[in-house]
């Protein structure tokens, strides 16, 4: 039981860092000494404990599947979600200027982090990070600030966010803010919007099904093009969180990034420039300042 509550403990952890963009709950559980556990537990969920759950074996799927881990572990995600949405969404509604400067400083940080860990720099690894800075930037700039609240866009958001939280250095809702949908999934956590949250987590659930076997594959066969990537779609979506955005008249819904001067000028609101630049450190910060933790406890 002791062990079970000290794993829900990390995994309250990893949820508060997927609910900020920028900090991967993935880095969280390898700092934590719960990473490879994670994975093959995601992984031991295949064929055979289907046909074991069929037959009824429910103590033998539940073994196979590492059942007590996860459920300790999603708990303690989940519940952090929860508590953390309804602060998230008051932010970006009251304060958004600081917070996006906040993310911004996170998921810089984290792009560096990443790339620190590449020690001889090949042709390969190159391309991958300029595809990522490219796809990223792309999206960012003509994805609109609000798209579609059709089901199946949200299923699809939560099959595709879930598996950032198993990948070091990309969280969840850096791929939810990409698709647009991360203030809506803050409001209706907030809200707690049954339906809406139960399409977002069974994609979810069908994605990390899906995903994890490959994303394992793709980590260890790889594993350096593959952070190079994530890091380059890291540097591509800071477009997105830039926290001063002016509506392009051309195309409705979408806003693009602007000079704090050029905000002040066009929206006749203060660009908070001073509190951007602190908020940006303060996030810089916090993901070193994990780094540091992750050296320490390693030791």
């Amino acid at each position: 039981m002791k062990r079970y509550l000290i794993t829900a403990v990390k995994g309250i952890a990893m949820g508060a860092a997927d609910v900020v963009p920028g900090v991967s709950g993935g880095t969280i559980a390898f700092m934590t000494g719960i990473y490879q556990e994670l994975i093959d537990s995601l992984k031991s969920i295949d064929y055979n404990s289907v046909k074991l759950l069929l037959k009824g074996d429910i103590k033998s799927f539940w073994n196979h599947i590492n059942g007590n881990f996860l459920v300790a572990v999603f708990s303690g995600v989940l519940l952090s979600i929860f508590t953390l949405a309804r602060l998230m969404q008051y932010l970006l509604v009251n304060h958004p200027i600081p917070l996006w400067s906040f993310f911004m400083g996170l998921i810089a940080a984290s792009a560096i982090f990443i790339l620190r860990g590449i020690d001889k720099w090949r042709v390969s690894y190159f391309i991958s990070l300029l595809v990522g800075v490219g796809v990223a930037a792309w999206i960012s700039l003509v994805s609109p600030s609000e798209t579609t609240e059709a089901w199946w866009f949200i299923f699809l958001c939560g099959s595709i966010a879930i598996c950032a939280m198993i990948l070091p250095g990309i969280s969840g809702s850096f791929i939810l803010l990409l698709m647009g949908k991360y203030a809506f999934m803050m409001e209706a956590i907030k809200e707690f919007n049954i339906l809406v949250i139960l399409v977002f987590l069974s994609g979810a659930v069908i994605g990390l099904i899906s995903f994890s076997h490959f994303l394992s594959w793709l980590l260890k066969r790889y594993y350096k093009q593959t952070i190079t990537l994530l890091a380059g779609f890291m540097i591509g979506s800071l477009l997105k969180v830039w926290p001063w955005k002016i509506l392009s008249e051309r195309f409705e819904g979408i806003d693009y990034p602007a000079l704090p001067s050029q905000f002040e000028s066009i929206t006749g609101a203060s660009p908070q420039l001073l509190f951007a630049v602190i908020f940006f450190l303060i996030g810089l910060s916090i993901v070193f300042a994990i780094e540091i933790a992750s050296k320490a406890m390693h030791k």
